[in-house]
């Protein structure tokens, strides 16, 4: 008997996951909301847990702040901007995370106009003045999308703003357009009584010659060499529950309520939808599958952001995304 039940407990030492749980301390991308239902539902349903895996979730301070914050140690993964990752890898490459899994296919970042001002194409951009906060991509990069637009960007006058700014001003008339998240402002206009689609034209960045990623899941340097297995465990889950998110909406927007009861749900049920429609679905993520990247589309982003951040290295695509950790490609097909 004795015998029988020491080789049981071998096996189960084996096979169990449960039994040897790894800690990771996850950083969301910004306060609550219903872009982050993979994340959230992979906790709610305990797929972490099957994968051997005991998740911290907190709030974030920005998608950019999400490397900054696993650049210092604080935490092990995050969502968070691969765009940001480029940039922090030519200055500390040793210690900037890796994107492991490339949610959004497509990136947020648009000038939103009125529809009454009639400005729909880069042309009507000139002699006209947009605002934006300082240092975010849309602002950052709008030198680049000017070049590649033929604009004059002296023509162009940028007001720099607080981000609570940029929606009100717009909405007063007071700038012409703003330099947005077009995921974030999309509800900032809801929430100020304004019709985001009847009212406003949105000319996304993704659609005039700036073909960048966006968000999505990435690990310390640190937690790839000590522990791989549970990298892929965590992409694993989220992978999971993104792919179930598509066929039970309802499942997402519970599991956004479950981590925040004060989160508004038919809102965040609208901004995950949201998510799936305009930043995660696409041609490509069709043909590659969820959270892969085309290397060829990878490397023009780089320099696309090595050029508007007037970067003095441009990092090597394999300082920025790893796929040796993503699931199998059937697996990653949204229905």
């Amino acid at each position: 008997m004795l015998k029988l039940l020491t080789a049981t407990a071998s096996l189960i030492a084996l096979t169990g996951p449960a039994l040897a749980q790894t800690d990771i301390r996850f950083t969301l991308g910004w306060k609550t909301q219903g872009s982050d239902a993979p994340i959230l539902l992979a906790q709610e349903r305990g797929y972490f847990e099957e994968e051997g895996l005991r998740v911290t979730i907190d709030q974030g301070e920005g998608s950019a702040a999400t490397v900054t914050r696993i650049m210092s140690g604080t935490y092990d993964a995050g969502f968070g901007d691969i765009n940001a990752i480029i940039q922090n890898a030519a200055e500390r490459p040793e210690v900037t995370p890796v994107m492991v899994y490339q949610l959004w296919n497509n990136p947020p970042f648009t000038i939103v106009t009125r529809k009454a001002d009639g400005i729909a194409t880069p042309a009507d951009l000139e002699g006209k003045t947009l605002g934006g906060s300082p240092g975010t991509p849309t602002t950052r990069l709008l030198p680049v999308f000017a070049r590649m637009n033929g604009l004059d960007p002296d023509t162009i006058t940028v007001e720099s703003l607080a981000p609570n700014l940029t929606e009100p001003m717009l909405i007063r008339g007071d700038i012409d357009g703003s330099l947005v998240f077009n995921i974030t402002a999309w509800f900032n206009l809801i929430n100020n009584r304004q019709d985001p689609e009847a009212d406003y034209d949105w000319m996304s960045f993704g659609d005039h010659g700036l073909d960048l990623y966006g968000n999505g899941v990435m690990v310390s340097q640190a937690m790839i060499a000590e522990n791989p297995d549970a990298v892929t465990g965590l992409v694993r889950a989220i992978n999971r529950a993104a792919v179930e998110i598509a066929s039970d909406a309802d499942a997402g927007a519970d599991a956004v309520m479950a981590y925040d009861s004060l989160a508004n749900r038919d809102l965040e049920m609208a901004r995950m939808t949201y998510s799936y429609d305009n930043l995660i679905t696409s041609d490509e993520a069709s043909r590659i599958g969820l959270g892969d990247v085309d290397d060829d589309r990878l490397s023009r982003a780089i320099d696309i952001v090595a050029e508007g951040y007037q970067l003095a290295v441009t990092p090597d695509a394999a300082q920025v995304f790893s796929r040796d950790f993503l699931p199998p490609l059937a697996d990653r097909q949204l229905p």
